[in-house]
């Protein structure tokens, strides 16, 4: 009679699913992303673009977005919080901060976080090359569509920070919170783009897919990198 098996030293443990989830995460959002881009360069997206564009719009695809003059200017306020030069100053006012409470480490991995993420973004849009939608332009533009820059870079800077400042936090609600928040703040920056026509709504659900994907590496990086071995015992 043969010695039985036992089950527990073959199945993974809580622990190490624990560990496999981002990467299964990161492995899903890029998988999500190369599927979108393909079906964006065959054209199959095109419907689905203008149908949402057009719903955000009073006559239709060429006309201005819906909503009051001051509901507008707003958005554009809100846009740009994804702009390169405010989230440029966001991370420079948080290194500076991480620098002078003496966690130069993090402060140093959040800029090389947030700078490979912007080139991420822009060497993809360099080799999508997708033109912009066919709108009257409501601010500008310089760069080419696919994916968003604002919803990628956004994702980037707010979710990295937002796990850095919830992993410092002792507090389950603060931690929360400040992840609550940077989830908030990326979705309203894309959300602005496809409100203000100066993207697909497939180039921010890009944007969005890329940047966590990135933010989430970065978040597996930080885990490997910052914390400090726990003693054994």
């Amino acid at each position: 009679m043969g010695t039985p098996v036992d089950s527990s030293a073959t199945a993974p443990s809580p622990r190490r699913l624990a560990r496999l989830l981002p990467a299964i995460a990161v492995a899903a959002l890029l998988g999500a992303f190369g599927l979108l881009a393909d079906e964006v360069l065959e054209g199959d997206t095109l419907s689905f673009d203008t149908a949402v564009l057009g719903f955000f719009r009073t006559t239709g695809s060429l006309g201005d977005p819906i909503g009051p003059a001051w509901f507008e200017e707003a958005v554009r306020d809100v846009t740009s919080l994804g702009s390169f030069s405010i989230l440029g100053l966001i991370t420079i006012v948080v290194v500076v901060t991480l620098l002078l409470n003496g966690r130069r480490r993090t402060g140093w991995y959040l800029t090389f976080c947030v700078i490979g993420g912007t080139i991420l973004s822009t060497a993809l849009k360099a080799l999508f090359d997708r033109p912009r939608p066919d709108l009257p332009a409501l601010t500008q533009v310089f760069t080419s569509s696919f994916p968003s820059g604002h919803a990628t870079v956004s994702a980037v800077v707010f979710l990295t920070i937002g796990v850095l400042l919830a992993e410092a936090s002792d507090r389950r609600r603060l931690r929360l919170f400040y992840l609550g928040v940077a989830v908030f703040l990326t979705l309203v920056v894309g959300l602005s783009r496809i409100y203000l026509g100066v993207h697909y709504p497939t180039d921010v659900i890009a944007g969005w897919l890329l940047g966590s994907a990135w933010a989430t590496l970065c978040w597996v990086g930080a885990e490997l990198l910052l914390k400090k071995p726990t003693a054994a015992g």
